[in-house]
């Protein structure tokens, strides 16, 4: 049975994110911007959270394509209580 080394695999994509700079935003930089915002700033409440796989995963996998394709993204963390 394979071995699914999970150190490798990270080490590898956080060395192509840091090289890209994935993880910086310039407000004024030239060329299309994009705002992704997950959640409104509120606590959740009664019936209002969907979970956080339904919140974060679909909006942090669009966000980080649209970065990948040359957008200049903000995507500010929501509040969730």
């Amino acid at each position: 049975m394979a071995q699914y080394d999970f150190t490798e695999i990270e080490s590898r994509w956080r060395e192509c994110w840091r090289r890209e700079n994935y993880h910086a935003t310039d407000m004024n930089a030239p060329g299309p911007k994009c705002y992704s915002l997950v959640m409104f700033s509120y606590p959740s409440g009664d019936k209002l959270h969907l979970g956080h796989w339904y919140n974060y995963v679909p909006a942090d996998t669009w966000t980080r394509f649209r970065k990948m394709k040359g957008y200049n993204v903000f995507q500010p963390m929501g509040f969730d209580s």
